[in-house]
């Protein structure tokens, strides 16, 4: 018989591993599958690739198939005298004699292990590939994060044309975006990808979520941060102010003495979580000066300046 070499069909190593198996088979079986393929040879290819992963994805065929060596491909062979034996437990009449140059490697082990791979060689219809994955990136506001939203995605998705020639289409595709999702965040939406070929399910769709700049709020992971500007007096007296937050202003306290930099915890007023609760907002305080000033209180600010003993600046002085 003719020997074929399953591994250069699919363009692996001998030692490949399952994983890598898989991902040359279904990478080779989308490029000639005789729906969609353009290929001059298309339709022979794609039993060719059949046949060598049906092979070489089943651990017991593979074990098979390496004890009968290596050989160039179309070269003639025999397996060797116990190979039957050992795999088919007494396979043919005559065992190894039993061979002929007339039979395919195919026929072999379809024999073998029970037609499987001349069943899946000879039926088009019988294959079944899942569609391809797509990715997408979506931009959301805070708020649309926040609360969940709706989105109308406009993709290209490949499909075959009546001259089996491929070509890719516009699709609108809506997806409901759950409240809580953060910067960075991936979403999985099975059945949104390409379409299947031969009866398979439909890819996935993933969301790269990206939230757009926000006028107030700095996201970071479900917390969020807001600057608030307080006035001198209120950051040395100490004071009530509002500040606002994704759900409305609240009212905080600030201690006398507050400094630059000092962020005040408000629990739960940050991004929803997927689980339940929510994240905090930290209000990080900045300490603003009054740009223009009345007489009055030019007077005062020059009153405190002649009576205050306080130094910023005294870790400056060497002792």
């Amino acid at each position: 018989m003719k020997y074929k070499d399953y591994y250069q069909i699919l363009g692996v190593e001998r030692d490949a591993s399952e994983e890598a198996i898989k991902k040359a088979y279904r990478k080779l079986a989308r490029k000639y599958h005789p729906d969609v393929s353009k290929e001059p040879n298309a339709e022979e290819r794609f039993k060719e690739i059949n046949e060598a992963n049906d092979v070489l994805s089943d651990a017991e065929k593979r074990a098979a198939y390496d004890r009968l060596g290596r050989h160039r491909p179309g070269e003639d062979f025999r397996p060797p005298p116990d190979w039957a034996e050992q795999f088919a437990h007494g396979f043919g009449a005559g065992g190894a004699g039993g061979f002929t140059e007339e039979v395919d490697l195919s026929d072999l082990f379809a024999d073998l292990f029970g037609g499987a791979t001349r069943a899946r060689r000879g039926a088009r219809g019988g294959f079944a590939m899942p569609g391809q994955d797509y990715e997408v990136v979506v931009h959301l506001t805070l708020e649309e994060a926040a609360r969940g939203t709706e989105v109308s995605l406009n993709l290209e998705m490949p499909e075959a044309g009546p001259d089996r020639v491929p070509r890719r289409v516009p699709k609108t595709v809506k997806v409901r975006i759950p409240k809580g999702v953060i910067d960075g965040q991936k979403l999985r939406v099975p059945g949104k990808g390409g379409p299947g070929i031969g009866g398979g399910a439909p890819g996935a769709l993933y969301l790269d979520i990206t939230l757009r700049p926000h006028a107030l709020f700095k996201p970071s992971g479900h917390d969020l941060y807001l600057e608030v500007p307080i006035a001198p007096w209120e950051a040395t007296l100490g004071a009530q102010i509002e500040v606002p937050t994704l759900d409305g202003k609240v009212r905080i306290k600030v201690g006398p003495g507050a400094r630059a930099g000092q962020k005040l915890r408000l629990s739960g007023k940050g991004m929803p979580k997927p689980g339940g609760g929510h994240g905090d907002l930290y209000a990080v305080l900045s300490i603003v000066t009054p740009t223009i000033l009345s007489e009055e209180e030019k007077r005062h600010f020059e009153e405190l300046a002649r009576i205050s003993r306080f130094n910023p600046r005294g870790h400056f002085e060497v002792s």
